[in-house]
């Protein structure tokens, strides 16, 4: 059997100290819950959607040029059973923070815009962004050439 004796002055000093560390883990975490939820790769940038200016704003905000109005505003379904397509187009989402799961048997809005500084195909008009919203938020997209030997990626250019 073993007896401590702590004088009452030390063990107010550990009870501060615990106090106080324990508030800075606290601190820490919120404030590290709060800047990564609002810090995603692709989310940097303003994506509250209303129409398609603040679409157009979103794109330019990823760095492309656009003629500023779409192409195409469509609505899509988004599949309750993924496919080898879907599960394939998700990898894309999931690598720019987004997962179409979540809004899978929901009907979204797809906005196609013209990108007009894609490098390498500057002033060419087979490179498009598309854009999916649901409820007023970006769920997703991809940037594509719609050419026959195309390619597909996320928001951001890859050098592939």
């Amino acid at each position: 059997m073993f007896v401590i004796s702590l004088k009452s002055a030390l063990f107010k000093r550990i009870a501060v100290c615990c106090a106080v560390l324990s508030f800075a883990v606290v601190s820490v975490i919120l404030f590290r819950c709060f800047f990564d939820n609002n810090s995603a790769s692709s989310q940097q940038v303003n994506s509250a959607i209303v129409d398609s200016e603040s679409v157009a704003l979103f794109v330019s905000e990823l760095g492309w040029e656009t003629g500023g109005n779409p192409d195409e505003i469509r609505e899509v379904i988004i599949p309750v059973e993924f496919d080898d397509v879907y599960t394939n187009y998700n990898k894309i989402q999931q690598k720019q923070g987004y997962d179409l799961r979540e809004y899978a048997g929901e009907r979204v809005k797809k906005w196609t815009y013209t990108v007009k500084n894609y490098p390498g195909c500057e002033g060419e008009d087979f490179i498009k962004i598309n854009v999916l919203v649901y409820d007023g938020e970006v769920i997703g997209g991809d940037v594509c050439s719609v050419k026959l030997d195309g390619f597909m990626h996320g928001f951001t250019y890859e050098n592939s």
